[in-house]
């Protein structure tokens, strides 16, 4: 329904209001590639402003043909409305290559994707029997961050994700398993072959790193712009403020309901700091996080 919406507010086409109507009102998300400015826009932009209603949720990106519609105008009249944003304002400021494009799309549908699921989520949890919830939430995990940084055709791509679904899975090679969502971000960039840092949270010290990565970024955003980092091996970053970290590379891939079971084996590692422990988080409910 979003790539009904684009297109039918193409003012190169003839649409019929109507049904751009009727499509509005029957959407939960409303995602817009900014037409080019002009006056044919105005009229399919009024009617798209006039039929969303704050259940839903939008979001906005630019074509980036060099005379779209200004994006934050419109962005703030939703804001106004009260729309809930499912992603933050795709801009499109410089020549991208295919593979940026498609990974800021990825990205943005995937923040959208969780935004509308969300409610769902919560009622699924809801229903599920609250002994279970505990008794699987008595299960402790170590804290981490998953991070990496890779090379395509000339095309960086990044990415990090806080991780406590994490254990020793071999040790001959040495190697780990970890459980990704298959909405994160950062799941196409976990294939096998491909490399990454895990690296290891100590115990007391971990909150700042803990809320910049949790934070939402914007699709394509560095999230490593404001943290201490520097390279390892791979290539991969290290966060300076880490009590440890292990380079890892993708051995093998299981699919396991909504996660990825991510095994992977390990290159080398360090202890930055000798005796520290690694942080621990206790949940109350064993099945979300």
């Amino acid at each position: 329904m979003a790539s009904e919406l684009v297109d039918l507010l193409d003012p190169d086409l003839n649409a019929d209001l109507s049904e751009v109507r009727e499509l509005l009102h029957a959407a939960a998300g409303v995602v817009i590639g900014m037409p080019p400015q002009g006056d044919r826009a105005h009229p399919m932009l009024a009617t798209v402003l006039a039929a969303v209603n704050p259940k839903q949720t939008v979001g906005l990106f630019e074509s980036g043909g060099g005379a779209d519609e200004p994006i934050y105008p419109l962005r703030n009249r939703f804001q106004e409305l009260g729309l809930a944003e499912g992603f933050g304002p795709l801009l499109v400021k410089a020549q991208l290559s295919e593979l940026e494009l498609a990974q800021r799309a990825e990205e943005a549908g995937r923040d959208l994707g969780q935004w509308l699921m969300r409610d769902r989520t919560v009622k699924r949890i809801k229903a599920l029997d609250s002994g279970l919830e505990k008794a699987l939430g008595s299960l402790s995990h170590g804290l981490y961050i998953l991070t990496t940084r890779q090379s395509d055709s000339g095309t960086e791509r990044s990415g990090a994700m806080v991780a406590s679904w994490v254990t020793p899975a071999s040790s001959h090679p040495p190697g780990v398993a970890i459980a990704v969502s298959k909405d994160r971000a950062i799941e196409p960039l976990l294939q096998v072959g491909q490399t990454f840092v895990l690296n290891v949270l100590e115990e007391g010290r971990y909150q700042l790193l803990m809320k910049h990565f949790l934070k939402r970024f914007a699709p394509g955003g560095d999230r490593f712009a404001e943290v201490n980092t520097y390279s390892a091996d791979n290539g991969s970053p290290i966060l300076a403020d880490a009590l440890a970290y292990v380079e890892c590379s993708v051995s093998s891939r299981l699919e396991a309901s909504d996660h990825w079971l991510i095994y992977a084996t390990v290159q080398t590692g360090r202890v930055a700091k000798a005796g520290a422990l690694t942080a621990v988080r206790h949940r109350k409910v064993g099945t979300h996080y």
